[in-house]
């Protein structure tokens, strides 16, 4: 026993170690991203029992993390995203308490009793849950210690503990939480300041493909362009292969007809589903119209046309996501140019359109009829094209 407590069952080299602990923590990460993320806490896929408990047990081993808290935590940054209200937004908290702080943020949303009443229903709830899991978190710690002493040794088998326990407060509450609300690309124009930090979404179990989820939340694949590689939509592919997993949602394709000459339910339905689709296009537009405002001013206002600029990133913004200096320049810089106005000031009215959710299917039909005949009234080339376009949404 003493020399199994030394050397441990196998005597492995460094870099088979290495491998080890590599090996156990994306089994860590691909649990956070299918059970807890994808299953748990947006209902994207169904789990077999089996496959759902297996995740559950070892997570309790590797993480201590509880079903209910991460879910309810998690719910709750999507509802109040990137507000004083968001447990662990960057754009509040800063990017370095984020990204090396994240897990005590989470801790501290985790420990509000009003947080996990509002946003953790529909987990787990049974005896293992309620009398172990969410008990005794650091008995399943101490247990994969021990086992990993027993299989490794000493030294190795604490330096793969140790490994587990900072793998998913860095990468999940971490990175993805800090940098993917701070730095990388987008796809989709969401109200919130989400990015795709990678477009291989490998190392965090296809988490790295933030922006697409925010778009798409109840979406079980996070990949949305074709150069985009998302592995933990391939682990639930193959789970639903062997029939232990089934696919509840992915995110909407657009589907496109002939222009109908009026607006239907069927129109509005699909525009509302492809709505961040919808407003990547209608972005292209505003850059067409940006361009002929910018080859215009630079002949007769060139401190103007710079200004103009600089202004740009935030023209296709949701207004909460600018900053106020920038807000007072864009205001400013629009009321100099009305074609530049008319165009920010249809993309609210159209974005508007799928957030009241007190209207009637009736009036949302009228709504964006009168939005399109406006568009095409306007007198401006790229509108009315796009106007034509949303027509074609079905």
């Amino acid at each position: 026993m003493d020399t199994y407590f030394v050397h441990g069952m196998f005597d492995l080299s460094w870099w088979a170690i290495v491998l080890v602990a590599l090996a156990f923590t994306h089994v860590t990460i691909i649990a956070v991203a299918i059970f807890l993320h994808r299953h748990q806490a947006h209902h994207a896929l169904d789990l077999h029992p089996m496959i759902s408990h297996f995740f559950r047990f070892w997570l309790w081993l590797t993480t201590g993390m509880v079903t209910r808290e991460w879910a309810a935590v998690h719910r709750k940054h999507h509802a109040k995203c990137d507000t004083p209200e968001d447990p662990h937004s960057p754009l509040v908290y800063g990017i370095n308490r984020v990204l090396w702080g994240g897990v005590f943020l989470y801790v501290k949303e985790a420990r509000k009793p009003q947080t996990i009443e509002r946003y953790g229903h529909g987990t787990p709830d049974d005896w293992l849950e309620r009398n172990l899991y969410s008990r005794f978190q650091v008995v399943g710690l101490t247990v994969m210690g021990f086992i990993n002493i027993l299989l490794f040794g000493l030294v190795p088998g604490l330096a793969i503990l140790i490994t587990q326990i900072v793998w998913i407060p860095f990468w999940a509450a971490g990175v993805i939480n800090g940098i993917g609300h701070y730095w990388g690309y987008r796809h989709w124009p969401t109200p919130d300041a989400s990015t795709n930090i990678s477009p291989l979404g490998i190392l965090i179990g296809g988490e790295e493909l933030h922006n697409n989820h925010h778009a798409h939340p109840t979406s079980a694949k996070l990949s949305s362009k074709w150069y985009e590689f998302d592995i933990g939509w391939l682990y639930i592919r193959a789970l639903e292969g062997l029939g232990l997993a089934k696919v509840k949602h992915i995110a909407p394709v657009p589907a496109f007809t002939a222009p109908k000459a009026n607006i239907d339910p069927q129109t509005l339905q699909a525009v509302i589903a492809c709505r961040y689709d919808v407003l990547a296009a209608y972005a292209k537009s505003v850059e067409r119209v940006f361009a002929e405002e910018m080859q215009k001013l630079r002949a007769v206002a060139p401190q103007e046309a710079r200004v103009l600029r600089s202004l740009k990133p935030w023209l296709n913004q949701n207004e909460k996501m600018v900053p106020e200096p920038a807000r007072r320049m864009l205001a400013e810089a629009l009321s100099k140019s009305g074609v530049l106005l008319t165009m920010v000031t249809m993309r609210r009215d159209l974005a508007a359109l799928w957030s009241r959710s007190a209207a009637t299917r009736e009036q949302l039909v009228k709504q964006l009829q009168d939005w399109c005949r406006r568009a095409e009234a306007s007198g401006i080339r790229p509108l009315a094209e796009f106007s034509l376009h949303l027509r074609q949404y079905t």
